[in-house]
């Protein structure tokens, strides 16, 4: 195995080698192998397995508690997540699907500072611990190349949604006024926004909603491009925003024209300016009106 000790090279390595074991990567998270394909991760950042079944009320924190005593406590014991799924509070297709978003979501924002083209800090050194596996046992597994392009993938969309990561380490913070007369959200921007108490970041939310960390994080950036959030430097300044000012009107250095009456007409009584019925005129009041409705 190479000698270069940076998470991509290692986790390559060890993919070449067929190795099985976990792969620590300091306090970050850790990265379980499969004869040389990644069958778990798991990172301090995101919600586990375990979290999202308990967080979405699908089963119990005890029923987890005892699967994880007894898969840990014999020696060659069946793997928790066969004991929950023989146990019937879980299908084996649930399970997998779980396995499949967990690990997907770990080893983004495990893998993910070793995509970043510059400015990347370096990160703790890897270190693997042969034949060690997670105690759900393996019911998935991801190739290592195929890892990293959907990781490359993920990240695309995050800044196609919102090219800035300002909004990732913060607290969600929702603006007090919608910039317009109504928005559209999705099932899990909504859950964002109401679970939003102006002091939980991104990851935190996740947790308290037991969505999966990177799914949470592109609604928060999806809620940022579109005005919901506050952003920038102060985002006080922004969760009252002031009311907009009307624009001024522009000064003339002419004469005014003046209303007068009409040749023939009664001076005495009162002059008004003749209404149009053109349809351009109409269509232009509506737009006027909807305007100052906006504004208020």
């Amino acid at each position: 195995m190479a000698t270069t000790t940076t998470l991509d090279s290692v986790l390559t390595g060890l993919a070449q080698d067929r190795a099985t074991g976990s792969l620590r990567i300091g306090r970050a998270g850790t990265i379980f192998l499969t004869r040389g394909r990644v069958s778990y991760a798991e990172c301090t950042g995101t919600p586990g397995v375990e979290e999202l079944l308990t967080a979405s009320g699908r089963i119990s924190a005890g029923a987890v508690r005892k699967a994880r005593q007894a898969a840990t406590g014999e020696s060659d014991p069946p793997s928790g997540g066969d004991r929950l799924v023989d146990a019937g509070v879980l299908t084996k297709g649930e399970l997998e699907f779980c396995v499949l978003g967990a690990t997907l979501d770990a080893s983004y924002f495990l893998l993910g500072p070793t995509l970043a083209t510059s400015g990347a800090r370096p990160g703790p050194k890897p270190r693997f611990k042969d034949g060690e596996r997670h105690w759900l046992g393996t019911h998935w597994f991801f190739d290592v190349p195929g890892l990293f392009q959907e990781c490359r993938r993920r990240k695309a969309r995050l800044d196609r949604a919102w090219p800035s990561s300002e909004l990732d380490t913060q607290p969600v913070i929702p603006v007090r006024r919608i910039p317009g007369r109504h928005v559209v959200l999705s099932a899990l921007q909504w859950e964002v926004l109401l679970g939003a108490d102006t002091t939980a970041t991104p990851a935190e939310l996740a947790r308290r909603l037991g969505r999966p960390a990177y799914s949470t994080l592109l609604a928060v950036r999806e809620l940022g491009a579109a005005g919901l959030l506050a952003t920038g430097a102060d985002p006080a300044d922004q969760a009252a925003p002031t009311q907009p000012a009307l624009p001024k009107r522009a000064e003339r250095s002419g004469p005014r024209a003046e209303l007068r009456p009409g040749p023939g007409s009664d001076p005495a009584q009162p002059y008004l300016p003749q209404v149009s019925a053109d349809p351009t005129d109409v269509k232009l009041l509506i737009r006027l009106r909807d305007a100052l409705e906006a504004l208020q």
